[in-house]
């Protein structure tokens, strides 16, 4: 069965945001990457500005809940608005599941990014449903996360 959880978007403040939010809930960040740390993709040049914002973290809150982030960089920044910065987050148990849900939720809306295999070895999608919410779809391959720590 698949878990949801809240993926928060900042512009440029994710790291002072999610200190915070360690600071209130406790813990230690399961994973936190910034942009310039992303290995070189074909024809995509990280912009200067964007390589010391997050490009992902992730902050347990108990046993079935992460907080999720990220900041926008200038690619996605012309749709941040504070109010619709935030996404559902799914996390799917099978590649199969991470399709059926990502073609159900999607269908009617405007897909940002189709599911597809990406660099830290998960495969994963993005679209806003017809009802305005954003929403993400990974699923992460146990044989390609052994590849990616």
């Amino acid at each position: 069965m698949a878990s949801v959880n809240v993926y928060l978007s900042f512009s440029g403040n994710c790291k002072e945001a999610f200190d915070f939010y360690k600071s209130v809930f406790g813990g230690e960040y399961a994973y936190i990457g910034t942009f310039g740390e992303m290995p070189p993709m074909e024809g995509k040049e990280t912009p200067e500005a964007d390589k010391d914002k997050i490009m992902h973290v992730s902050l347990p809150i108990s046993k079935e809940t992460i907080l999720m982030g990220s900041d926008t960089g200038e690619e996605w920044g012309a749709h941040y608005k504070q109010g619709n910065n935030f996404s559902v987050s799914i996390n799917a148990d099978t590649k199969e599941e991470a399709d059926q849900l990502f073609n159900g939720l999607s269908a009617g809306g405007q897909v940002t990014m189709p599911m597809a295999d990406t660099f830290w070895g998960a495969y994963f999608g993005m679209f806003a449903d017809k009802f305005g919410i954003n929403w993400m779809v990974n699923y992460d391959d146990p044989a390609k996360m052994q590849q990616h720590p």
